[in-house]
């Protein structure tokens, strides 16, 4: 697999960009996700030069999934997780560009959201990101080991699984004190579990390689599987070569321990 192409995976693009339910094409958009706020759906990311972001530079790329700002300058809601995409290194991000930049462009205009008055207003994303937004790429720690630092550059940047295990505030901004620590209003509403080691309500009795055996198979050590948005998830993880997915499991538990975070919200 492209080298492109496998961090576009890692990081969902298909599936948030792809409107699935009513046969939508690749990457093309329209994909509905309902949030407190309102709905968002998700925009035209193919080459198509009129519909999607044909047009766009390797530093308009950039921009976006470092800063959340559009070509034209207006912010972007943070339901498109750059808070966690800015920690991606600038070479996986040109890599992901020259990826989708590869693929059929699709013409399919993107759908304005359906979000009310005042979470609508663009320009009151400047205080949100004053409050809640860090931007910059990740910072191995070298106090941990190559293993440890990859997977946790999988966990905060590339698969943002904080953006949907952990609990957010009511301004749609995660909590960096509660990280992976679970969500009672996940994506479209749903509940979103708690991930963190603590043996009561997370996961601290399953071992590494029961949480690498989830991201391969879908199967829980209980010997159920996975579904929903979590299905969709492992669609994609169950394509990480054997060092990315055992890296994620150690990471998991270690940096919940240590209370490190991620951050966003849940209002593209």
């Amino acid at each position: 697999m492209p080298q492109g192409a496998y961090l576009a995976n890692a990081g969902g693009c298909e599936d948030c960009h792809t409107d699935r339910e009513h046969g939508g094409r690749p990457y093309a958009g329209g994909r509905a996700l309902a949030t407190p706020f309102g709905t968002f759906y998700s925009p035209n990311i193919t080459p198509d030069p009129e519909t999607g972001i044909g047009r766009w530079t390797d530093e308009q790329f950039l921009r976006a999934l470092r800063d959340g700002v559009r070509p034209d300058g207006a912010n972007y809601f943070p339901v498109f997780p750059y808070p966690s995409f800015t920690k991606i290194t600038d070479a996986d991000a040109r890599a992901i560009k020259a990826y989708l930049f590869s693929l059929p462009a699709a013409r399919q205009a993107n759908r304005a959201h359906d979000v009310s008055f005042p979470f609508s207003w663009r320009f009151l994303q400047y205080g949100w990101k004053l409050l809640f937004f860090t931007p910059g790429p990740f910072r191995p720690a070298p106090e941990h080991s190559e293993a440890h630092n990859r997977g946790a550059y999988l966990v905060t940047a590339l698969a943002h699984c904080g953006e949907c295990h952990t609990p957010r505030n009511w301004f749609g901004a995660t909590e960096p004190n509660r990280f992976l620590a679970g969500n009672p209003d996940g994506p479209d509403g749903k509940s979103v579990p708690n991930i963190t080691p603590d043996r009561q309500t997370g996961i601290g009795s399953w071992s590494e390689e029961d949480i690498t055996t989830l991201l391969k198979t879908g199967q829980t050590p209980e010997f159920d599987f996975v579904g929903g948005a979590m299905g969709e998830v492992v669609r994609n993880t169950s394509r990480l070569d054997e060092l990315d997915a055992r890296a994620g499991a150690p990471m998991i538990s270690g940096r919940a321990r240590s209370g490190s975070c991620g951050q966003s919200s849940g209002v593209n």
